[in-house]
């Protein structure tokens, strides 16, 4: 009998692995054969491993070039014409917006993911009223959406972006795997402050430097963990002696071991924000920002701390606190946030609500195929 096909339209290789390995697990588990489609970065190995097979496709993530994203548009169809699937999963603002038009054009099912709006979402203008009329284009077709935050989808019922009829579900995020983020020992030794992520203005590293250059010392350090493209923010990470940079990094479980706290003012428009969840899971405090995102993962006092968006005041006043309290009162506020994200972000259950839409997909064909 021929295996049902699922293709998963998505940014990259990293973030399939990373964020969407715990589905494609599931699906081939479940006898599906599994297709990425997306620029080939890291875990390649890993992901045929699991019996993924890979289509490179360069999305061209942040550019803006019409023509170039019509030739994306016209490179989905050929795949998708191609591979024939039973079900297309796309994440990612193109592919849910080019891989839904191509889903559509097809005829084929297809569930979206809003995994953040994006920044031209958030300032008024021209671009955003096109970015508005490209997203609900693109889910238009959509048996489901998948929002991540309750904020995202507030916006796009205010925006009349969703279709009538068109189902939607609010997850918790791309949910953690918490076999893979256990609780870990609380560190021994100096305070360190962490930063994952992108190194880059709206991921809050500017407001991250400016509490390193206040309180790094010889027993508090403060540690930056990520890829950075911007030269100048390069040599800044190279030449500050506040902090260490470590680059981007595979395997973040030594990071959080050693991290008394996660610093992280991220004011980019997040769908959730993993390296908060991962963190909390591990047993860690965190400092977020006040918006869509990241304020969910946390109770602000109880978990961690919330700081108002973009303000450099309240994240060193919230760094200042941390650095206040015991070890213990640290370690009992990390414990605290690693049954939040028990309770609440347990990635087996963004796996079942996918598994409901799947399921629904394909006995749904069936059931065409048989009359």
């Amino acid at each position: 009998m021929k295996k049902k096909k699922a293709v998963m339209l998505i940014n990259d290789t990293t973030y399939a692995f990373n964020l969407r390995g715990a589905i494609i697990e599931d699906l081939i588990r479940k006898g599906f054969e599994v297709v990425i489609v997306g620029q080939l970065l890291e875990h390649q190995d890993s992901l045929q491993a699991m019996g993924a097979k890979l289509v490179g496709v360069e999305t061209g993530r942040h550019g803006t070039n019409p023509f170039l994203d019509l030739l994306l548009l016209k490179t989905y169809t050929r795949i998708l014409r191609l591979e024939k699937p039973d079900v297309v999963l796309t994440y990612n603002i193109k592919p849910n917006v080019y891989g839904g038009m191509a889903c559509q054009r097809l005829k084929l099912p297809y569930l979206s993911n809003i995994t953040g709006l994006g920044t031209p979402i958030e300032h008024p203008g021209r671009l955003q009223k096109l970015a508005i009329i490209l997203y609900k284009i693109g889910v238009a077709g959509a048996a489901c959406v998948f929002f991540q935050n309750s904020e995202n989808r507030i916006f796009f019922e205010q925006h009349h972006m969703l279709k009538e009829g068109v189902r939607n579900r609010l997850l918790p995020g791309s949910g953690v795997d918490l076999g893979k983020h256990p609780v870990l020992p609380w560190p021994t030794g100096e305070v360190h402050f962490l930063f994952a992520a992108r190194v880059m203005k709206e991921k809050g590293i500017d407001l991250f430097l400016a509490a390193a250059r206040k309180f790094a010392s010889e027993n508090i350090i403060f540690d930056v963990c990520g890829g950075c493209d911007d030269k100048g923010y390069l040599e800044i990470l190279r030449n500050e002696k506040c902090i260490v940079y470590h680059g981007e990094q595979k395997d973040m479980t030594p990071f959080y071991e050693k991290c008394s706290c996660l610093l992280f003012p991220s004011y980019y428009p997040e769908g959730m924000s993993n390296v908060l969840l991962e963190a909390a899971a591990s047993g860690r405090p965190v400092i977020a920002s006040d918006r869509a995102g990241c304020r969910e993962t946390l109770d602000d006092g109880i978990t961690g701390f919330l700081v108002p968006v973009d303000n450099e005041e309240a994240v060193l006043e919230a760094t200042g606190k941390i650095l206040e309290m015991s070890k213990m009162e640290r370690k009992e506020m990390g414990l605290r946030g690693s049954e939040k994200i028990k309770r609440g972000f347990d990635r087996r259950s963004v796996v079942g609500a996918y598994w409901d839409e799947i399921d629904a997909i394909t006995k749904k064909k069936k059931n065409l195929n048989g009359k």
